[in-house]
């Protein structure tokens, strides 16, 4: 389901309650605005929580405050006025109370979330999800005014809540549906009838939760998000002034206002986040493990939290089995040095004030009995008893006078006679903090900076695996993230290892291309359009390394050369096109294995002069377009249905070929049959050299030669000589289209089939038609064009058929034809027609953005890939069944999934006149690729070609079009012999 348009914030702020957060969430806000994940227009504030609070009022009122006198700066006024907040959506983010389980606050807690769908790949930290929610969810069709928002919640919301907003002026909290037993230790509303809210009971007695339940027993729980309109914003900031409300904002501390302090702690919950496993790593049921780089054997028992360790502190949990406790690593700054503390608590330890608590799940007297630890080791002599608590023990080593702290200065208390009393001394000998006096000491950034980098090397083994083990998720995600931060090389170093490791070309060519998108995405936008041409002598030495099977060799030659090309977008550009082109190699080569599946059988060689003459249909495809396409025909698996299609009752692509008596090739192109409009003469092998050179005059034509085994390019013998040695004089070979270039008929490769069956037969080698297929296939990679193999199956064999190949190589095309009801061929020939745009289509750029979208994996390029294999057989069984509706639905819904996949390849004119043709037809697509050519349509009343004409010419504006009739052709290829002519 598409999203719906988000709210267009003009300020976001994040409010954060020490003042050393505040650089350090501001910076990752901002990092969200680059990730697309925030508007670019959005003001973005991460301002300090004043401590102490009226509760969340108070740090609301300070955060409106520092909105309207940013707005008012921004709008040239020079004292803050509430005017500003009448075109103003403001969004205000309460980072809350302190969260034992994460040093970065529940706001950046990880969630074990992905989102496909992103522009960039990152950790999904909760704050994400809830400006989600806001954004598109909640948020949309509301009035200007302020939105809060606690990030101390999970919350999920249905994707259209159905708020109303007609005429909403005042305050509006948003709640959500829980049973009382859930509301036991919640917050719950009490409303009236009309939802209007009477009182809130946080953990409630029974009666009173009772009494907020309505007629389903469902109570409304608070959701910690509430809504002021301008009116009501403008009264919540008036109080700004009001002693002792002015204590809650920046102003009124600065003023020397006496703040209120409220502490409050919470607890956890549990998932396996952004962790990086080696080795055997069992995890219990309910428990947590986040931002963890570990090596087994581990076992972490059931009701545990694991958090912030690395692979030098795995060691220190080997042997153990953990149950129901809390070990975490902690980044701390101690009088300006970073160091490392570790610290380890009870699953059910209470952290309330209390001089009852616990700590590792015992009793305080139960603990110094067991460790030898005493009280006076914790707190002060005069410490009254009720201050006595886990908040203010000071449990936590956090420097060691001769070494580096590790998690085994705390986990000895879970085995304390083990070492005879040593952890107990070694405890004693450092420096140890309470939990209250830790909290200071943490170094935000720094835990921000190690999860970032934690992430990126999970990414980096993500990477490797996605493309080793060929899975069809996408790694754009994750390229941008790292462009953004400012860490590709990495990625790079690690592509290019998958690369020249890999024994698969098509794992390599995916590599490859994913090197080309990180080039792209450095270019930032610039540099001009991706695809483009890659034959930049620079790049032939690596090129050179692939085409000779050398992968380990060109990609470290790639490589090379890619570090001259990094300086600006424009090198960046042309770089990221050469990879591709490298790619296209490796596709080449793997398309390649279809030779496999050519064979030919020796026949009598006809005499000299004598012409030998193949003709074939056009062809129309119905269904799976695209799937054909090398490397998605082998890495999906590939589905089309085409028809052989005459053309104004004419087959209008041919070759004709025959032995002449001079040792030298005659080559001719031409419109028809009998005009010719090039003439090329090759007498040495040079003539030949720029056969893969698909725009030089007669390429397709040479290439045959090399591809039918009739000339060596690379043989010591000149062209004559083995002309005259095996055949005893040369060839002359004409072919023609009556088609117009770009037609997206599949005219390229059905010449090729023709002109390979006519040469075949004029050389004495007799060539089945599946092995044609093949063979077109193995030319139009040794021609560099790449394609598929839907154009000559639709060509050259005759009727209705489907089209299929494995994913799997080497590459082998099967053909079914599809057998329909009896009159159905002619009632399908009165009911087709083609219609020529007069738009020449630009395939080659089309299939370079397909092939971009395809090794990204973008999810919804997969999805549609998969799609159009699926509709093939559902257009395979509308033909079966005879059905005209049937088979325009299936029309209709390729063509939208053809713009799917190539978006770009229908052209406004085009769009035009298929909206004007709409209402006359069943369904309708352009042929091919699309982006122009034929347009070929199924009309609703039998033999409409005058009618559609007539239609057409009363528009203006549609071009040079041309309509014509169509008919499915039976034949397919034909071979002909003809009388023996003399030399010419």
């Amino acid at each position: 389901m598409e999203q719906p348009k988000g709210v267009d914030w003009t300020v976001i702020i994040l409010t954060c309650q020490y003042k050393d957060s505040v650089q350090v969430f501001q910076r990752e806000l901002e990092l969200r605005q680059k990730r697309e994940q925030i508007p670019p227009r959005t003001l973005l504030l991460a301002v300090e929580d004043p401590e102490t609070r009226v509760g969340s009022g108070g740090a609301t009122l300070n955060a409106l405050l520092v909105a309207a006198e940013h707005l008012s700066a921004r709008a040239g006024f020079t004292v803050v006025t509430s005017d500003v907040l009448h075109s103003a959506w403001i969004l205000i983010l309460h980072m809350g109370r302190d969260f034992p389980f994460d040093d970065c606050g529940r706001a950046f807690t990880c969630l074990p979330v992905e989102n496909p769908q992103a522009p960039v790949e990152a950790v999904v930290c909760n704050l994400d999800c809830l400006l989600d929610i806001m954004s598109h969810r909640l948020g949309p069709g509301s009035p200007p005014g302020v939105w809060v928002c606690s990030t101390d919640m999970l919350l999920s919301v249905p994707p259209n809540p159905g708020i109303s907003w007609d005429g909403f002026r005042g305050a509006r909290v948003i709640a959500l549906p829980g049973s009382t037993v859930y509301a036991r230790n919640h917050g719950v509303y009490l409303t009236d009838s009309q939802g209007f809210v009477l009182d809130i009971y946080y953990q409630g007695t029974e009666a009173e939760i009772q009494r907020c339940a309505r007629p389903d027993g469902r109570v409304p729980l608070v959701s910690g998000v509430a809504f002021f309109s301008v009116e009501m914003a403008e009264h919540l900031l008036a109080t700004h002034v009001s002693p002792p409300l002015d204590a809650c904002t920046y102003m009124g501390l600065d003023s020397g206002a006496r703040p209120v302090q409220e502490l409050q702690l919470l607890g956890a919950g549990s998932s396996v986040v952004s962790c990086l496993l080696e080795g055997p790593v069992q995890l219990g049921p309910g428990s947590v493990l986040q931002h963890c780089h570990l090596r087994g054997p581990i076992q972490i028992g059931a009701g545990c939290f694991v958090s912030g360790l690395d692979m030098a502190q795995s060691e220190a949990l080997h042997g153990l089995e953990l149950h129901d406790l809390v070990l975490r690593g902690h980044h701390v700054r101690l009088h300006g040095t970073p160091s490392r503390a570790f610290t380890l608590v009870g699953r059910l330890d209470s952290w309330e004030r209390q001089p009852t608590g616990t700590y590792l799940n015992m009793s305080w007297s139960e603990f110094f009995q067991k460790t030898g630890i005493q009280d006076w080791d914790l707190w002060d002599p005069d410490t009254p008893p009720a201050e006595r608590c886990l908040l203010s023990a000071r449990l936590f080593p956090v420097l060691h006078p001769s070494r580096a702290l590790g998690p085994r200065d705390m986990l000895w208390m879970l085995d304390p006679l083990e070492n005879g009393g040593e952890a107990l001394r070694a405890w004693r000998a450092s420096w140890r903090l309470s939990w209250e006096q830790l909290q200071p000491c943490l170094d935000r950034a720094a835990t921000l900076a190690s999860r970032r980098d934690l992430f990126f090397r999970q990414a980096l083994r993500k990477a490797r695996h996605v493309l080793e083990a060929r899975q069809d998720l996408s790694l754009r995600p994750l390229i941008q993230a790292a462009v953004h931060e400012g860490c590709p090389g990495p990625l790079l170093a690690t592509l290019d290892q998958v690369a020249a490791d890999a024994g698969d070309p098509g794992v390599a060519a995916r590599a490859l291309a994913c090197v080309a998108d990180v080039l792209g995405c450095m270019a930032e936008g610039q540099g001009g359009l991706r695809s483009g041409p890659a034959a930049n002598p620079e790049w032939m030495r690596p090129f050179s390394y692939l085409e000779c099977g050398d992968l380990a060799g060109g990609v470290e030659a790639l490589a090379q050369e890619r570090d001259k090309w990094l300086s600006r977008p424009a090198l960046l550009v042309r770089a990221a096109r050469h990879y591709e082109g490298a790619g296209q190699i490796l596709i080449r080569q793997a398309v390649m294995s279809a030779q496999h599946f050519v064979s030919t059988e020796p026949v009598e060689l006809p005499a000299p002069g004598q012409w030998v003459v193949a003709e074939c249909p056009a062809r129309v495809d119905f269904s799976g377009g695209w799937s054909d396409t090398p490397p998605l025909a082998y890495e999906l698996g590939g589905a089309v249905l085409g028809l052989a299609v005459r053309v104004d009752g004419r087959r209008p692509i041919g070759a004709r070929a025959r032995r002449i008596l001079e040792p030298e090739l005659w080559l001719a192109l031409g419109p028809q049959q009998d005009q010719m409009a090039m003439k090329i003469v090759c007498r040495s092998l040079d003539d030949l050299q720029d056969y893969c050179q698909p725009h030089a005059p007669g390429a397709l034509l040479k290439v045959a030669f090399i591809c039918a085994g009739i000339v060596d390019v690379r043989s010591k013998l000149s062209l004559s000589e083995q002309l005259l040695r095996t055949f005893g004089g040369g060839f002359e070979l004409h072919t023609w289209s009556e088609l117009p270039h770009g037609s997206g008929l599949g005219t390229s490769s059905i010449l090729a089939g023709a002109a390979l069956a006519a040469l075949q037969r004029a050389a004495g080698r007799a060539v089945g038609t599946e092995a044609l297929i093949h063979a077109v296939l193995h030319l139009e990679q040794v021609l560099t064009t790449g394609g598929g193999w839907q154009d000559q199956v639709g060509g050259l064999i005759p009727g209705i058929k489907v089209g299929r190949s494995r994913a799997q190589l080497p590459l082998k095309v099967e053909v079914e034809e599809i057998t329909v009801p009896e009159g159905f061929v002619q009632k399908l020939n009165d009911h087709l027609l083609l219609v020529y745009t007069g738009k020449t289509r630009l395939a080659r750029n089309l299939l370079q953005d397909v092939l971009r979208s395809w090794y990204a994996r973008l999810p919804a390029v997969v999805q549609n890939a998969h799609s159009l294999v699926r509709q093939t057989e559902k257009c395979a069984e509308a033909f079966r069944q005879g059905s005209l509706p049937l088979l325009g639905q299936c029309l209709t819904s390729y063509w939208e999934q053809k713009k799917l996949m190539a978006p770009g390849c229908e052209p406004l004119a085009v769009r035009r006149m298929m909206d004007i043709l709409a209402p006359h037809v069943h369904g309708q697509s352009l042929a091919g690729a699309g982006g122009g050519g034929f347009l070929y349509l199924l009309t609703k009343e039998p033999q409409q070609k005058a009618a559609l004409e007539a239609m057409l010419a009363k528009t203006e504006g549609l071009g040079n079009y041309s309509v014509h009739l169509v008919e499915v052709d039976t034949q397919g290829l034909s071979l002909q012999l003809l009388k023996s002519e003399t030399s010419t």
